[in-house]
């Protein structure tokens, strides 16, 4: 049996005659019945019962009907496959992504493939909140966090890299206040709180959740400071100022970290939620110009580059200060 078989069987059940399916495979009936009754003799089966006024399959018929339909899929499907390896992509993309992961990455990644396709029309759509896709009829989102799942078929995600934040002070911050010898000290320092998203307790700039290197223990402490902001380029501003210590990804800070100019501080411990995530509508097909958009996206940010330069830790010795549940009202600390 092959696919013309497949495509006959596929016939006759369609149109229900053998006039019918003549007409839809473009041959004369006569052709037809020659090829159907070939068929089953070679398979040693009748497919179809005829008379003068009716045709229906038999049980056998409708079984090869069945695959047949599965299998004559899967040969369309190969062929659109293969045709659009042969094309030049060409329509829209409309992505969204945080501004500033999107000025920084996004931005640049997409001007390369844009290069490489320039039949493609790219709208990059930069936002601190992650907007409904489909009903906006985005295509995806560059994220730095995977949204809670409401129903399994709502959205897909596929991580890019990994990422994390890590914790970083100014070597004059360090220079005056010292070091936090624990997660708890964190308590009594100066932190710099970024609420870019404000969707949870962990992100609303009081309570900071870190996990541990070596034995992945986690530790929360909640924090405060004289200053906050829902930019987070402003809170790393305040931060290379000596104003205190951040939370911060590494996506921005890894290379102030290579260059001496922040500090790792606890650098065994990180937040690390913030992994890039390609967040998209569920579709039946993704376009194949979305799918090369991911793989090439992952295939750009594979080696998490905002790492390639090693971040030394703070070298200042720790100093002692209270912890989280010692410490004194803020008004009373003595500051060296």
């Amino acid at each position: 049996m092959n696919r013309g078989d497949l495509e006959l069987v596929s016939a006759i059940h369609l149109r229900g005659s053998l006039a019918g399916a003549a007409q839809a495979l473009n041959v004369v009936p006569s052709v037809v019945t020659k090829r159907l009754g070939a068929l089953e003799a070679s398979l040693g089966q009748r497919l179809f019962d005829r008379t003068t006024r009716r045709l229906s399959a038999t049980a056998e018929g409708e079984t090869v009907f069945q695959h047949a339909q599965t299998l004559l899929a899967g040969f369309a499907a190969l062929e659109n496959e293969l045709g659009e390896r042969q094309t030049a992509l060409q329509g829209s993309i409309r992505l969204v992504a945080p501004f500033g992961f999107g000025r920084r990455w996004v931005g640049p990644a997409l001007g390369a493939f844009a290069e490489r396709h320039p039949g493609l029309s790219i709208q990059l759509s930069l936002t601190e909140k992650l907007p409904e896709l489909g009903p906006e009829g985005i295509d995806g989102a560059v994220w730095l966090f995977a949204p809670q799942r409401r129903h399994d078929s709502e959205w897909i995600s596929r991580r890019l890299a990994r990422n994390q934040r890590v914790l970083a002070a100014s070597p004059a911050y360090v220079e005056r206040r010292g070091l936090p010898f624990d997660v708890a000290a964190l308590a009594a320092h100066d932190c710099l709180v970024a609420s870019e998203n404000g969707d949870g307790s962990e992100r609303d700039g009081t309570l900071w959740t870190l996990r541990h290197a070596r034995d992945s223990s986690v530790a929360r402490v909640r924090v405060q400071g004289p200053l906050a902001s829902n930019s987070g380029e402003m809170v790393r501003d305040w931060c290379l100022a000596g104003r205190g210590i951040m939370l911060r990804s590494l996506w921005d800070i890894a290379p102030l970290l290579a260059s001496g100019e922040l500090l790792r501080v606890l650098p065994q411990w990180s937040m690390p939620d913030a992994d890039i995530q390609w967040v998209a509508p569920w579709r039946p097909k993704t376009p194949r110009r979305v799918r090369l958009l991911i793989d090439f996206l992952a295939e750009r940010f594979r080696d998490s580059p905002w790492t390639a330069a090693a971040a030394p830790a703070a070298p200042a010795r720790p100093v002692k200060t209270a912890t989280a549940a010692t410490a004194a009202p803020r008004g009373s600390r003595r500051r060296p």
